[in-house]
């Protein structure tokens, strides 16, 4: 039975169980689609992936990312989380940049002081989101009418809708409702009030994944999208810090900011298994 490389990286906090757990496999161009599937399921992390040669000369690996249930065609936590991964493994880079290939194309990723940052790929669906969905989802997390201020597509690869909300604590207060939700990949965000929340953070976001009836502590993808939209459209300042995973216990940290061109999505990451698997 083949051995691999295998890390388990906590991604979005220096603090190792306190972000969100990604599951990292290396050299894994020898597993089929359903040994990597397989694989993914028996992990039950929000997200594992597989580290291969790259087919695209620009690129230093491709990743392939698997939830317990399908794969995806991007994710964030797992882009830093398995970049991580590589680097400590001994990946050189062959530019300045980290070039990742996934489904969704190339996607640049930096390296500084503060952990790694990946540049959001393009949205493949923007736009209003239609009253009757809308209010759909307002029933779906029980919340009060006018806790909603703006909603819109933010889809990157695993289907994002976000809902604004008033507040920080009105995005806590959320209760979903997975059956009413359907399968929606729905992301709240609100605005921290310094006075009672502090000046740590500008943002609260929480992710839910419906169709699989779970909240996921910290979301790069989300992250992302979320700031395409707020940045491009003057809600929000061109560089900023969210929170995610504060109902779940989790600490997570995401740096925004638009910079040569790009919206950046950052982080620490920290090694918290190393070892192999047979499979």
């Amino acid at each position: 039975m083949p051995r691999f490389a295998f890390q388990q990286v906590d991604v979005f906090c220096s603090v190792p169980l306190k972000g969100n757990p990604v599951a990292v496999v290396l050299g894994a161009d020898g597993l089929t689609d359903d040994q990597m599937a397989a694989f993914a399921n028996w992990t039950n992390l929000s997200e594992t992936t597989f580290i291969l040669r790259p087919t695209d000369p620009a690129a230093d690996y491709r990743l392939r990312i698997f939830t317990p249930a399908r794969e995806l065609p991007f994710a964030g936590h797992p882009t830093l989380g398995s970049c991580h991964a590589w680097l400590a493994a001994g990946g050189v880079p062959k530019g300045a940049e980290v070039m990742q290939e996934c489904a969704v194309g190339l996607v640049p990723i930096r390296r500084g002081q503060g952990g790694l940052a990946f540049a959001a790929p393009p949205l493949v669906r923007s736009g209003p989101v239609a009253p009757d969905l809308l209010d759909r989802i307002r029933t779906g997390l029980g919340l009060p009418t006018e806790a909603i201020t703006n909603a819109h597509w933010v889809d990157n690869g695993p289907g994002w809708v976000a809902v604004k909300l008033r507040s920080r604590a009105d995005v806590l207060a959320a209760v979903p409702d997975y059956a009413a939700l359907g399968r929606l990949t729905l992301g709240l965000v609100g605005p921290w009030d310094p006075a009672k929340d502090g000046t740590d953070a500008q943002f609260e976001l929480r992710a839910f994944v419906c169709a699989e009836g779970y909240e996921d502590p910290v979301t790069g993808s989300l992250n992302a999208s979320v700031a395409q939209w707020l940045i491009g459209t003057g809600q929000a300042p061109e560089a900023y810090v969210a929170r995610q995973g504060t109902a779940l216990g989790r600490a997570g940290r995401i740096d925004l900011r638009r910079q040569d061109g790009a919206i950046w999505v950052g982080g620490a990451t920290v090694t918290c298994i190393e070892g192999s698997v047979l499979l």
